[in-house]
């Protein structure tokens, strides 16, 4: 049972930082694609923004990397404990980061100076990620 808990743990981090990653690119993009018909020539700031929600899904990646290499039979409830932790982290982060992105991505469209702005507050979310990727880390 402990080893289905490791393993359990193990695909909820990968799986929800990759889960969210994907819904707050989706939701970033989204605006960058109605930006795109206001202002085309901002579209490298639109494609930045859109990005950032991605780096929750890296955090998840390594996070699995490391643990793969732990006892499953033994640890297996701390690593259940540890992968929905950090997967909910991260899938909460990325959502929440591309929807600051995505408020950014129209002020931008709509010629307000607030992409390095945007980075600051987009920042904010992706904070939480790392330090449940640092967390995961130190254990």
């Amino acid at each position: 049972m402990n080893e289905i808990l490791g393993y359990l743990g193990l695909g909820l981090m990968l799986g929800l930082a990759g889960i969210g990653s994907a819904i707050g690119t989706t939701i970033a993009g989204n605006a960058a694609e109605g930006a795109l018909k206001v202002n085309p020539e901002k579209s490298g700031n639109y494609m930045v923004l859109s990005a950032l929600p991605a780096t929750q899904g890296i955090y998840g990646f390594v996070a699995f990397l490391v643990w793969l290499t732990r006892d499953f039979a033994t640890q297996g409830s701390m690593l259940f404990g540890v992968g929905i932790s950090v997967g909910l982290v991260c899938l909460m982060s990325a959502i929440r980061q591309g929807k600051v992105c995505a408020n950014g991505i129209v002020g931008v469209s709509q010629g307000h100076d607030v992409f390095t702005n945007t980075l600051i507050y987009a920042a904010l979310p992706e904070f939480y990620a790392i330090l449940g990727l640092v967390g995961a880390l130190m254990i």
